[in-house]
């Protein structure tokens, strides 16, 4: 993975959405990366800082969501079933949130995963979709449309 020049991410970051720019220093997203860290046995402090700075390019936009899992295994050395987990559980807790911003920036949809048989939502779970140029646009003008089934909120 490419480490950045530091003056590079900062010009990244100064054009991305105000959501964005908040989730990638708010003090609950590093307590959850490091909580996930360490339930998941990563317990050593480069990991968990090598971590949040691969979950960090995500939400700058240089590191593909669905690449976090890749990254983490291969770059920290860490067995498949627990950068897996990682990653799992980052993509729901820290990345769920900002998901209409991140589907913007990387032209895809993250919707949460069904539980097994169809029923409901398992809220442990997303799926991340790549669209084509077609589908990004199709969805675009949905939501600019907005839902006719709401009522303003005033």
């Amino acid at each position: 993975m490419v480490d950045y020049p530091r003056k590079q991410l900062w010009e990244i970051y100064e054009n991305l959405p105000e959501d964005l720019r908040h989730a990638i220093f708010a003090e609950e997203n590093s307590d959850k990366i490091y909580d996930i860290c360490v339930r998941n046995g990563v317990n050593e402090d480069n990991k968990i800082s090598e971590i949040a700075k691969y979950t960090g390019y995500v939400m700058l936009g240089v590191l593909p969501p669905d690449e976090l899992e890749k990254t983490i295994k291969e770059e920290l050395n860490l067995e498949e079933k627990i950068a897996k987990q990682i990653a799992w559980e980052i993509s729901r807790f820290v990345f769920f949130p900002i998901k209409n911003s991140l589907e913007l920036l990387y032209k895809i949809e993250i919707t949460p995963k069904g539980k097994p048989g169809g029923e409901g939502e398992n809220k442990e779970s997303v799926e991340i979709k790549h669209l084509t140029d077609e589908e990004f646009k199709e969805k675009m003008e949905k939501e600019q449309k907005g839902d006719i089934y709401r009522e303003p909120i005033e």
